[in-house]
């Protein structure tokens, strides 16, 4: 996993960058988000929202191993 492009957002709000992850080298996947809380920051996989109003992830890991090495992988380009 690598990541393909990070814009980082100064907006003042939680939402701290955009990221386009590249898996395997096969697949891009576009809007994995940084967010901040207050325990910190965290990766959030994009998200589309239905005609209900509801929002639903669009792209979802299968496998803890995938969404720590996602995590890590996201996390370390940011703090760089």
């Amino acid at each position: 996993m690598e990541v393909a492009r990070l814009y980082r957002v100064d907006n003042g709000s939680s939402l701290k960058a955009f990221v386009d992850v590249i898996v395997n080298g096969t697949v891009l996947v576009k809007g994995v988000r940084v967010v901040e809380s207050k325990n910190g920051l965290f990766v959030a996989m994009p998200k589309q929202q239905a005609k209900n109003g509801r929002w639903y992830e669009t792209v979802s890991l299968l496998s803890d191993e995938a969404k720590q090495e996602l995590q890590e992988t996201v996390l370390d380009a940011f703090n760089a």
